[in-house]
């Protein structure tokens, strides 16, 4: 059964008194017989994580609705890689609007104030939400991965990859936090009471065996998908960084770091409630205090807050976009470059084998052409060039694939 808290009941039940705490609480969150309830937070304490979670609603609803909107408003930024981000801001806004309100508000009284089903519905929720964001992270590299290692050019204006990919993260998170509410496990209070999540206190072996499968598959497997993928960009970036390639270096590893970061602040706010979960689970009863508790669940919900500046201030796509929504202007020429790098290789590629196998810097002249297509055993004698010849080559435009090219690595 699910372990209830007694800061959760009570001080405004009918009847008061230690019956009607002990009635209400059993009634709203189904008490086990013979179960302790955890300690709860003193008045101050429930005050600085209410203003805590109020910070991290308010700002974190601000940025992510920001960041879709940018992404509405701007052409430039609809691309697929940009498609999977939009994911995880669109989960971290649904967090800020369907879960950090209850949990503020609970904070404020000092117990919950929804009820059991109210308790049942804000754990599934966030957990999904919360999974949705790690495994879009994880689709994320692997795409990139990819991408940069396919011998032909990506299309950016394919989405199937980045649909399918997102629809695959959404599901997945749905089928580890569906169990829950069919028996295997359940969703209970947390901490002080004041945020449910996972039932990670009850040490019976149905709970434990899924909390063990939650951990190895919605944390450990796509935090390994994340270090294999970006190993393997870091190496081939290694690679060529020496050598001549049709690889913009510089953007790739700008992008990079970008991504690197997103995934490092996710896992720092990640990684302190999922040991705290497991302690939890498999340690003593009384190891840990309503304080380590309540910490590790505001690091996580502040991962709301952290992701869209991290597409905001480190993606020149975005950072150009925001620019030019606050001075309502035309986002700048840069802004237009695409997410995915492969697609801007023809050009350059195109310009760098003409340096190779051009016998001269002079621009190739239309006789020029005419005799290497003639081929080495064509013996037929050949005119020189006429005035006219020469005049017109001289005055011949310089391929426009070098001006793309340029305009692209702004």
């Amino acid at each position: 059964m699910i372990v209830c808290n007694v800061s959760l009941s009570c001080a405004h039940c009918p009847g008061g008194g230690a019956g009607g705490t002990a009635a209400t609480a059993t009634d709203a969150y189904g008490e086990a017989s013979g179960s302790l309830p955890p300690p709860s937070l003193s008045p101050k304490g429930h005050l600085v994580v209410a203003v805590c979670l109020g910070f991290i609603g308010t700002f974190g609803f601000l940025s992510n609705l920001l960041v879709l909107a940018l992404f509405c408003r701007y052409r430039a930024l609809r691309t697929p890689m940009n498609l999977l981000l939009v994911s995880i801001s669109a989960s971290d806004l649904l967090v800020s609007m369907l879960g950090t309100p209850f949990s503020f508000a609970a904070s404020t009284q000092g117990r919950w104030l929804i009820g059991r089903a109210g308790c049942v519905w804000y754990g599934f929720v966030n957990a999904c939400l919360g999974i949705v964001s790690l495994i879009s992270l994880a689709v994320l590299s692997y795409e990139r991965y990819c991408t940069m290692m396919k011998p032909t050019v990506a299309d950016g204006r394919d989405f199937r990859p980045a649909l399918g990919g997102i629809a695959f993260s959404w599901l997945y998170s749905v089928a580890w936090t569906v169990p829950p509410l069919l028996g295997w496990s359940r969703y209970g209070p947390e901490g002080p009471g004041t945020t449910c999540s996972v039932d990670w206190r009850t040490q019976t072996p149905n709970n434990i065996s899924y909390i063990v499968c939650l951990f190895t598959f919605c944390l450990v497997l796509p935090f390994g998908v994340i270090l294999y993928s970006y190993g393997k960009l870091l190496q081939a970036i290694r690679q060529v960084r020496g050598a001549s390639s049709v690889v913009s270096r510089h953007r790739e590893q700008r992008v990079l770091v970008m991504v690197v970061m997103m995934v490092a602040c996710y896992l720092l706010c990640w990684l302190p409630y999922g040991v705290v979960a497991l302690l939890a689970t498999f340690g003593p009863r009384d190891l840990l205090t309503p304080e380590a508790t309540i910490t590790p669940s505001l690091l996580a919900k502040f991962s709301t807050v952290v992701n869209p500046f991290i597409y905001i201030f480190m993606n020149k796509q975005f950072y150009r976009c925001f620019r030019a929504f606050l001075s309502c202007s035309t986002p700048e020429r840069g802004s237009t470059v695409k997410t995915f790098s492969r697609a801007t290789k023809t050009p350059r590629a195109l310009r760098r084998a003409g340096e190779r196998h051009a016998p001269s810097s002079a621009a190739p002249t239309p006789i020029a052409i005419e005799r290497s297509s003639l081929g080495a055993n064509h013996v037929s004698p050949i005119p020189s060039p006429s005035p006219l010849d020469r005049r017109s080559a001289a005055n011949a435009p310089k391929p426009k694939r070098i001006l793309v090219a340029y305009l692209r690595e702004e």
